[in-house]
């Protein structure tokens, strides 16, 4: 439990990294959109790894466990949507931001 709590953790914090890395690319459109999948494949990494807490029983709190999940499963929603804007919207070239 202790193992996998710890990638919870570690996951859970690299989505809110890539997030902020790829903001400050956030000039060159791919870039920005890169950071922003990263922070969407760890976000994917965190629910599995929840899922590997309750699976194994670690996690035994079936209300705790559904109220974590909707919250990492919407973030992930969230992220999608944030990825679709910066698609359809942000300028190819680079912004000046002063």
């Amino acid at each position: 439990m202790f193992e996998t709590a710890s990638q919870i953790r570690r996951s859970s914090k690299s989505v809110k990294s890539n997030i902020v890395e790829g903001y400050g690319r956030r000039g060159y459109k791919q870039e920005y959109i890169r950071f922003l999948t990263f922070s969407q494949a760890s976000n994917y990494e965190t629910i599995d790894h929840l899922e590997t807490l309750w699976e194994t029983g670690s996690l035994t709190d079936k209300d705790v466990y559904a109220v974590l999940h909707e919250k990492i499963d919407k973030l992930g929603r969230m992220i999608n949507k944030f990825v679709s804007s910066v698609e359809n919207q942000h300028q190819s070239k680079k912004m000046n931001y002063d």
